[in-house]
C-alpha cells in the first residue's frame, strides 16, 4: 500500500524560504513519478513540480520557475521541494502526489493522472 507523508509547511514572510518533504512508501524498488500540487481557497489544484525517480526532465509550473527547486536524495526518497523567494500568492495547501507511471505533462500537470495523494501541508506567506 502506497503512502505519502508530507512535512515542512509553515508560515513565513514574503521573501523567505521553506523546504517541504514528501516521504513515499509502498513502491518497493520501482521508479515512480512524484509531484507537488497546491490548492488555495477558491482556486483549482495547481501542479507545482514533478520528478521521476528514474531520472529525466523535472516539471515546474511557470509560476514557480527560478524560485522552487525539486530534488531527491541518493535513495530517491524523500522528494524535497525547496521554496525560495516566497510570495503571498504561494499561500496554499501543498499536496504530495505520486503514480507508478513515468511523469508526463501537456502544458501543465493533470492531478487526475496521479493515483496516490498525501494529506497536505499548509504554507502561508505573509506580506
Amino acid at each position: 500500500q502506497v503512502q505519502l507523508v508530507e512535512s515542512g509547511g509553515g508560515s513565513v514572510q514574503a521573501g523567505g524560504s521553506l523546504r517541504l518533504s514528501c516521504a513515499a512508501s509502498g513502491f518497493g524498488n520501482k521508479d515512480y513519478c512524484v509531484a507537488w500540487f497546491r490548492q488555495a481557497p477558491g482556486k483549482e489544484r495547481e501542479g507545482v513540480t514533478a520528478i521521476y525517480t528514474g531520472g529525466g526532465s523535472i516539471y515546474y509550473a511557470n509560476s514557480v520557475k527560478g524560485r522552487f527547486t525539486a530534488s531527491q536524495d541518493n535513495a530517491k526518497n524523500p522528494l524535497y521541494l525547496q521554496m525560495d523567494s516566497l510570495k503571498p500568492e504561494d499561500t496554499a495547501m501543498y499536496y504530495c502526489a505520486a503514480d507508478d507511471a513515468p511523469c508526463w505533462w501537456v502544458g501543465s500537470l493533470d492531478p487526475q493522472s496521479f493515483n496516490y495523494w498525501g494529506q497536505g501541508t499548509q504554507v502561508t506567506v505573509s506580506s
